[in-house]
């Protein structure tokens, strides 16, 4: 019951989050069109965040196939990935929206997700939140450092404006997945420091690589 007490709020935040950017997006007086290359950028993030939030449905889905028998665990789990799968839906929507090539590699950041989840799963309550702490930090840094090009260009729009609600929206959550996974004992796991090392740059070079295939 703890765990669900701690994790109910997020949804009323995301829920409300997503529901601005939606506001937003409508009522932005500027309409002009994108550059050709704030096309090419927001392309590849587009790209890189879709394929992210692949991996993450994925790494929830092996997590609950391992530990879905837990009856305090799981509703953790479950609300958790359930805001994946919004997040999913928000970048499903934007590349269809901006015509995006999405990731060649899909096929794999979904069975390199389920891996993940489902191994560190295997080793444990406390190793499952340390993969989830290890995504989340890169994937919050990751979503910075878009923020931070987003709000670099000069004359944004509509379009811009949107990308840089969602982006901020989404971090939020997995922000406060990182601290919840911290607070059920993350840092507890088994060689901690090593895995939390092996997932981090698994993520880095996935997110590097989807910008490129």
């Amino acid at each position: 019951m703890l765990a669900i007490r701690r994790a109910s709020p997020i949804i009323v935040k995301s829920c409300r989050s997503i529901s601005t950017v939606h506001n937003v997006s409508k009522v932005s007086p500027n309409d002009r069109d994108l550059t050709q290359y704030e096309k090419v950028v927001i392309s590849r993030m587009i790209r890189v965040d879709q394929s992210g939030e692949v991996g993450a449905y994925y790494i929830y889905k092996g997590q609950i196939a391992v530990l879905g028998e837990d009856p305090k665990l799981r509703p953790l789990l479950e609300i958790m990935w359930d805001q994946e799968k919004h997040h999913l839906e928000l970048f499903d929507n934007l590349v269809g929206e901006h015509r995006v090539r999405p990731s060649l590699l899909r096929p794999i950041w979904e069975a390199a997700g389920f891996l993940v989840g489902a191994s560190t799963a295997l080793m444990g309550k406390e190793a499952a939140m340390a993969c989830t702490e290890a995504v989340e930090t890169v994937i919050g840094k990751h979503y910075n450092e878009q923020l931070r090009e987003l709000r670099a260009f000069r004359n944004p729009n509509r379009q811009l404006d949107y990308l840089s609600k969602t982006v901020s929206s989404c971090r939020d959550d997995e922000l406060e997945h990182h601290d919840i996974a911290v607070d059920h004992n993350a840092r507890q796991a088994p060689f901690h420091s090593l895995l939390s090392a092996v997932i981090k740059q698994g993520c880095k070079s996935a997110i590097w690589i989807a910008a490129r295939v």
